[in-house]
């Protein structure tokens, strides 16, 4: 754990803990209640020592005892309860579904750093001292650590087919599915909607480069601390980014490293965030295994949560069912195109 910034620590919350655990969620979990056909828990995934808040769907009556297994990771600033619509959808297709809060979001456990030197040390490695929590921050290492972990998790529970596991991303972790699928050869295939799939431009562009250098050589000398909870430097997007992290993040030059997994990538006509030659596109075309990219039309980023989010449900059930579940039923085109 680093020690903790010498100033402008730029969050308040200190707990005095034993350095065994995390400090505990801020957020409690919210009452969910499934449509009657689908099966509903919540449990807990270690991530790194820290407590991930975790959903888990399947169908209620399954047609088998093993299940292929969807595992869902959200984009920037969101929460696994925003995944609740697209999570039943996929339990109700058959599949076992696991949706999770990234350390330090939502209804997780945080990561925590001391905020003084260390005690002496006991001989059992514990000891207590003032920690500091980091709530809210966009680090995309520690987030696709997260969900590798989550698919650890999945393959250790009963109900789950572990030579068949997917995952699924929109947005920023439409990059995170791509990252972790080219480390790890248990992930078979992934959906990855309106995908951001490179950070480097816009924390090493002419205008950035040098604050994302300041900003990293501030923190490894302890003077400066993380974003605060609730930041806001990406438009309107809720919580800060770990600028350092972020130019070490670039998902669409790991596309090829998966030649194991089959890739869907579902982008908007009319996507205003980034452009699609960059990111999506890029992408589908470094891949080496099965692959497929569609064009939902006259739709920009949000629309895919919106006006297309039952097409791109039907696109991506189709795509699972084709290479997790082998079945060759024709998938649901793209309205307009593909």
């Amino acid at each position: 754990m680093p020690t903790a910034p010498r100033c402008r620590l730029s969050q308040s919350t200190i707990a005095l803990l034993l350095l065994v655990g995390t400090v505990g969620a801020q957020e409690r979990r919210v009452n969910f209640t499934p449509p009657d056909d689908v099966a509903f828990r919540t449990a807990w995934i270690n991530s790194e020592g820290s407590r991930m808040a975790a959903e888990v769907y399947a169908p209620k009556t399954p047609a088998t005892p093993k299940l292929p297994a969807i595992v869902m990771a959200h984009g920037w600033g969101g929460v696994a309860a925003n995944l609740r619509p697209d999570a039943v959808a996929f339990a109700r297709a058959g599949y076992l579904v696991v949706t999770f809060d990234y350390r330090g979001w939502g209804a997780s456990d945080s990561r925590v750093f001391l905020t003084g030197p260390a005690p002496e040390r006991t001989s059992n490695l514990r000891f207590t001292s003032e920690v500091q929590e980091v709530r809210e921050v966009v680090d995309p290492i520690d987030q696709t650590t997260d969900l590798a972990n989550a698919v650890s998790w999945v393959y250790g529970e009963p109900q789950c087919d572990r030579e068949r596991i997917g995952l699924w991303g929109s947005s920023y972790s439409g990059g995170h599915v791509v990252y972790v699928a080219a480390r790890d050869p248990r992930v078979k295939a992934t959906v990855s909607q309106v995908p951001a799939l490179d950070s480097r431009p816009f924390v090493l562009g002419p205008e950035e480069r040098q604050k994302t250098f300041d900003q990293a050589a501030a923190r490894a000398h302890g003077d400066l601390g993380y974003p605060p909870p609730g930041a806001r430097e990406v438009g309107n997007l809720r919580g800060g980014p770990v600028r350092e992290k972020l130019m070490q993040y670039a998902p669409v030059e790991d596309a090829a490293r998966a030649p194991q997994c089959a890739m869907l990538f579902v982008l908007a006509e009319k996507e205003e965030l980034f452009d699609n030659k960059d990111h999506g596109i890029k992408a589908y075309e470094r891949a080496t295994g099965p692959k497929k990219l569609v064009t939902v039309p006259n739709i920009t980023h949000y629309g895919i949560y919106m006006q297309a989010r039952k097409q791109a449900q039907e696109l991506e059930v189709a795509w699972y069912d084709e290479h997790l579940k082998g079945a060759k039923a024709a998938a649901p085109a793209a309205r307009g195109g593909e």
